[in-house]
């Protein structure tokens, strides 16, 4: 008590001093950093007594009975024989396979720590070892980020500095959960973790990331947590380094480390995790190899065997009654102390119950048992950590042991649920530093963005995560010069500082990055996302210049995409900062972002669909590739506003060494062109009163003024209830009796008379427009008022669109909703910004332009327009097109900008002639039953549009599904047999196989 008030009294002395020294704006903050950090440190946690703690599982008579039995059979060395827990590896040969079993066999081990190999290796190494011991073995691992802390084949975690940036600690449990799942399935029975050390030493070698940070009581909220999942499912956690490893500037694997801290200052700080967890049921500590002198009095005596820091502090000053685990013995903090055999006497001594992996089983034994002899070890010391050993095995499970089953491990250890919760922490944990003028979320994708790479790892996710937003170009260059003056024509700039996602990697800046970091800034407005530890950060002394500042924390795929998708707002930052960056950024600083609605992404499983199920996906892409129904495609599947697939299958062409089609590709889409192009500018028009449904033909274009077609309305024209003709072949009145183009029509070059580009080398005359014009109004209506599906009628609306707004369709949907959707790879015409090689070829004409069609319109009609139509033309690949519907199905908003009223997308998305049987919106195929484009799995409210070159783009409301379907399936040519992928129900079995994927 008297030490307490002292604190609190320094403390006001402190408060006093910092108060009054606070005369500027400068000054002031960071005397509120040190007001912050000192109101951390007094903290004083109130340990529960005894009796209220709780108990990981409780004692039973069952548990007691068990213990004595086995305990009363053991000889000494088989009692002996239960303090180590010898190290193995899965990874080795059979010399260290056959020396593990010998140390079975001969010097009844209780327990082995494995090290690094691969998962079904070690699996099947426990059930040998664990049918050669008499009394099941303990397995132990560090699993601090999961089991690929130490194991291939399994899934990486966040690293505690990670998850120390997330407030949500129901996700913190949820890691714990999935670690202690996986653990148990490969008969581990030892998670050794959490990391307990609070790391307030921006230069500990060996702990770091493996810390949750600075702050105690974040430290402690997130151990608390993760051990709460971890040993839920029934495996041990294990709390390390006691009393603390995170104030050292040196590694105990290679030397003993100076703690130079008082008594009363470990208390506080050090202590104040294991306090929390020990009356939360932590099951076993492990005690580091330290020199404290402040606890131990003895002169470079390691912790680890301190009497005073084992027993009097850990177990009887605090109350601590679990198992108490040794670090290493082969490190040489302890090590270097005694050698083997009176190193373990010393940590049995001093308290502990296992020894972790010592250096010489063989020799320690027989000293061992020489000290037993000898009455050093007392047969009551003994029989105290050798029962408590066997009541924690008994607790466990290991009195009915089970061998660990092989069949489907590395499926069951590797959970969709990973990705899925990876996906949320990193959503949680990135962390914005800076935000000057709200730089962040890029808002504005009219605006030129470069990218720089920083850094010597991949950054392949991030980049092409940043893409799938707008255009974002990468700019690199050998000589700064040159590169800043590259970046002068963009408006923002993107750095990515991407490091290697090892724990222990070094990522601090080089003196150049450093350099090149300080000019790009000076000179661009730049946003700086940091994939590395926040320590990196340390090194810049001057952020004024840095305008956005995001922490990723690490370099995983994850957590790039993750990046991107807040740069661009499709998620908000929530991360605070879990350590101090020197006295700009203090510990749990982090600034909130808006969330735009734009697209994001993740895992399936975060949107109740199930990843398994959507695999079979890949193997009808596979049958329509293999069935030659088309050479390649794309599918994208987003749910409540976030891509969960998105893959491409197969190639462009069915040739031997044709390219592999990628996300990024474009196809031609057809009459999607109608959906996603005109369409849209249509429901603006409307939206702003300046057409109605009654609207007649004849006032939207002149020319229809004294036609049969006159008196069609808006509504009729758009529900295909006009009665117009389906289409007519405009191109064969232009070509010879040979299928050539007449020399009347078509100029193999460019000039004044003849400048519609129709293909490659073939131009039309400018006045061929008029024609079709002229030809679609004399064109026959049905005599009767009936549903029918005609192109004349987006080929008119394009009519309507340009003579009303004065604009070309393309410059209309560009400047209206491509530019600001971050549709730029949407475009008619994409030859003039596109390579041909990144564009899938439609066809091989030989009937009309005798050349393979690629990059120009499959389309004829639309190809004798130039290549913009009101019904085709667009190119586009599925990312693109599932913006246009994500706008749709948010009902004319997307990324926080409204383009039409939801009024306006409500009276769009009507069936006005269901009654007659018509099942079609203004402009939206409505048709979900057998005679329709979908699985007939599909709601109601569902909407969506095909296209001819094989294509679907399909939403439904009542899911929050959108499905997009790309692909070239008229390559090399139409046949005889039609469309074999309609045929095939390709595009209706993978809609289906969505459907089926919805968790219920």
């Amino acid at each position: 008590m008297k030490n307490f008030f002292i604190k609190i009294s320094v403390y006001t002395l402190f408060l006093m001093v910092i108060t009054n020294c606070a005369t500027s704006k400068k000054t002031s903050v960071v005397s509120n950093l040190q007001k912050d950090s000192f109101i951390e440190d007094a903290k004083v946690y109130n340990a529960l007594p005894k009796s209220e703690r709780k108990t990981f599982l409780k004692d039973s008579d069952a548990e007691t009975r068990w213990v004595d039995s086995i305990y009363s059979k053991m000889s000494v060395r088989e009692k002996l024989g239960q303090l180590f827990m010898v190290s193995a590896y899965s990874n080795k040969d059979s010399i260290h396979e056959n020396s593990v079993e010998k140390l079975i066999d001969e010097y009844k081990v209780g327990g082995l720590i494995f090290f690094q190999g691969s998962s079904i290796r070690q699996a099947k190494l426990t059930n040998e070892y664990q049918a050669k011991a008499k009394v099941p073995l303990f397995i132990g691992l560090d699993a601090e980020w999961g089991l690929s802390m130490r194991l291939d084949s399994t899934y990486v975690f966040p690293w505690n500095m990670t998850l120390g940036a997330i407030q949500d600690l129901s996700l913190i449990t949820q890691v714990g959960i999935q670690m202690g799942a996986e653990a148990k399935r490969m008969g581990i029975h030892f998670n050794f973790a959490p990391v307990l050390d609070i790391n307030t030493n921006p230069k500990n070698p060996i702990i770091g990331n493996r810390s949750f940070g600075e702050s105690k009581t974040n430290v402690s909220d997130k151990a608390v947590a993760l051990m709460n999942g971890v040993q839920s499912q029934g495996v041990f956690t294990t709390g390390k380094h006691f009393p603390g490893h995170g104030d050292t500037s040196t590694d105990s694997h290679y030397t003993l480390p100076l703690v130079t801290f008082s008594k009363e200052r470990i208390d506080l700080v050090e202590l104040y995790p294991y306090k929390r967890m020990f009356d939360e049921g932590l099951a076993s500590v492990m005690v580091g190899h330290l020199n404290i002198p402040s606890l131990e009095s003895k002169e470079n005596y390691p912790s680890s065997a301190s009497y005073n820091v084992v027993s009097n502090l850990l177990q009887k000053q605090m109350g601590f009654e679990g198992l108490i685990i040794t670090d290493g013995l082969a490190m040489k903090g302890a090590s270097d102390f005694k050698g083997a055999g009176d190193l373990e006497l010393a940590v049995l001594l001093a308290g502990n119950d296992i020894f972790l992996g010592p250096e010489n089983v063989p020799v320690a034994m027989i000293k061992l048992e020489s000290y037993y002899k000898e009455g050093i070890i007392t047969e009551a010391r003994l029989s105290e950590s050798v029962k408590k050993i066997l009541r924690y095995k008994f607790k466990v499970g290991l009195n009915t042991y089970k061998p660990v089953e092989i069949k489907s491990l590395i499926a069951d250890i590797n959970p969709a649920q990973n990705e899925a919760l990876s996906y949320k922490l990193y959503e949680n944990a990135i962390t914005v530093l800076k935000n000057e003028k709200e730089i962040l979320p890029i808002k504005d994708l009219s605006q030129k963005i470069a990218y720089v790479k920083l850094g010597d790892d991949i950054n392949s996710s991030f980049l092409s995560t940043l893409k799938k937003y707008t255009e974002v170009t990468e700019v690199s260059n050998t000589d700064i010069d040159s590169l800043n003056t590259e970046l002068k024509k963009y408006d923002t700039v993107i750095i990515g500082y991407h490091k290697e996602n090892k724990t222990w990697a070094k990522q601090d800046f080089s003196d150049k990055e450093m350099l090149w970091l300080k000019e790009i800034a000076r000179h661009n407005k730049v946003i700086l996302a940091v994939f590395a530890k926040p320590y990196t950060l340390l090194a810049i002394t001057n952020f004024e210049d840095i305008k956005g500042l995001v922490v990723s924390y690490q370099n995983s795929s994850v957590s790039q995409i993750v990046s991107a998708e807040l740069i661009f707002g499709a998620v908000a930052a929530k991360g605070k900062l879990p350590v101090s960056i020197n006295k700009s950024f203090p510990v749990n600083h982090g600034l909130s972002t808006e969330k735009l609605n734009r697209l994001g992404f993740t895992a399936p499983e975060n949107e109740n669909m199930n990843s398994q199920i959507l695999s079979k996906i890949d193997s009808i892409a596979k049958k329509a590739i293999d069935g030659k129904m088309t050479p390649g495609m794309q599918v994208l599947v987003a749910r409540k506003g976030n891509v969960i697939f998105q893959k491409s299958f197969g190639t462009f062409t069915y040739e031997n060494g044709s390219k592999q089609v990628n996300n990024s590709d474009l196809y031609d889409v057809a009459s999607l062109t109608k959906m996603i192009s005109t369409l849209p500018n249509v429901m603006q028009l409307y939206d702003r009163n300046k057409v109605k449904l009654d609207t007649k033909l004849k006032r939207m274009v002149p020319l229809f003024s004294k036609t049969d077609k006159a008196n069609i309305s808006f509504k009729d024209l758009l529900t295909h209830y006009a009665g117009l003709q389906a289409w007519i072949p405009f191109y064969k009145a232009t070509l010879n009796s040979d299928n050539t183009p007449m020399d009347k029509y078509y100029s193999k070059v460019a000039n004044a008379q003849f400048s519609t580009k129709v293909a490659d080398n073939l131009f039309l005359r400018n006045d061929y427009h008029d024609t079709i014009m002229k030809l679609i109004a004399e064109s026959p209506l049905s005599l009767k008022k009936e549903y029918k599906y005609s192109d004349f009628t987006f080929i008119i609306l394009k009519e309507y669109l340009e003579r009303k707004t004065k604009k070309p369709l393309e410059v209309l949907s560009k400047k209206n909703f491509y530019r600001s959707l971050g549709m730029n790879n949407t475009l008619y015409n994409p030859l003039t910004t596109f390579d041909k090689n990144n564009i899938a070829p439609s066809e091989v004409d030989t009937y009309f332009r005798h050349q393979v069609v690629q990059g120009h319109v499959h389309d004829m009609a639309a190809a004798m327009e130039g290549g913009v139509a009101g019904h085709a033309g667009i190119f586009s690949n599925a990312m693109d097109v599932a913006k246009m519907m994500q706008l749709f199905l948010q009902k004319g908003n997307y990324g926080n900008k409204t383009y039409f009223s939801t009024a306006t997308f409500d009276v769009f998305n009507t069936s006005y002639y269901a009654a007659e049987g018509v099942q079609r919106g203004l402009g939206f195929d409505k048709r979900v039953k057998k005679d329709g484009p979908t699985c007939g799995c599909v709601s109601e409210a569902s909407f969506g549009h095909t296209g001819f070159t094989g294509d679907i783009a399909w939403v439904d409301p009542e899911t929050e599904i959108v499905y997009v379907f790309l692909s070239n399936r008229t390559y090399p040519e139409v046949t005889s047999e039609g469309n074999k992928l309609a045929r095939e129900n390709i595009r209706e079995e993978i809609q289906q196989i969505i459907q089926n994927a919805i968790i219920k």
